[in-house]
């Protein structure tokens, strides 16, 4: 993996890509805005490159997947469903990582994610049309990886940072999320596209950075039902 001056490298191409995105998003032309908005992920990947254990490969498929999903979505409507599809996968891909840290089920942290998904669903349901199905689903899917992420606090295998940047991360994805889904289903909000963004790529830097260092190998994490 990249250290000291290439990270910084990485991060300076990033932050241009990600301001020239911004600056584009709403005046800008569609191959601007398609080639800026991939340039945070891309830097996130090579910032991966090589993903050598279970946990960071995985985190590694996630970024990767959003990265199409960010791609397909900025194509045109009619590319929604595939996009929503690859970010689906990308969210399959963060849960998969956390579960090689620890499957312990861990219900009472379960239980505001359950909740959530179920008022989102609700909240949601009127506007959503023929979308009611796949956007159920993604909420379901995004609220699953983060009680996953919630689940690997306090568990062996991971740093104290590296726990609280995949939670940090799994929570900021949400409200990115929810914030989009308003302004699709819900109502327009003035300013919310750089909201969204900007949480949205706080989101992937805070589980980019969960995977960057050497991972242990928990003993009993995973047979945890506590």
């Amino acid at each position: 993996m990249l250290t000291g001056g290439g990270s910084r490298i990485l991060a300076g191409v990033g932050v241009v890509g990600a301001v020239g995105f911004l600056l584009a998003m709403d005046t800008g032309r569609p191959e601007v805005r398609l080639m800026t908005k991939a340039v945070p992920m891309l830097c996130l990947l090579l910032w991966q490159w090589p993903p050598r254990e279970r946990y960071a490969r995985w985190v590694f498929a996630g970024l990767g997947l959003s990265l199409l999903g960010d791609v397909l979505l900025d194509l045109g409507p009619e590319f929604f469903l595939p996009g929503l599809g690859a970010f689906l996968l990308a969210h399959v891909s963060y849960t998969a990582a956390y579960l090689t840290v620890t499957r312990g089920l861990q219900w009472v942290r379960a239980l505001p994610f359950l909740l959530l998904a179920v008022s989102a669903s609700v909240f949601l349901w009127p506007g959503l049309g023929d979308m009611a199905l796949p956007v159920s689903v993604y909420v379901a899917v995004i609220c699953t990886m983060t009680w996953r992420a919630a689940a690997m606090l306090g568990t062996p295998g991971l740093s104290r940072l590296e726990q609280r940047a995949a939670f940090a991360g799994a929570l900021l994805f949400a409200v990115s999320d929810g914030l989009l889904a308003i302004r699709l289903f819900v109502q327009p909000v003035p300013g919310a596209g750089y909201a969204i963004m900007l949480l949205y790529w706080a989101a992937q830097l805070s589980i980019a950075v969960s995977a960057r260092g050497p991972r242990a190998h928990p003993a009993s994490a995973g047979h945890s039902l506590a």
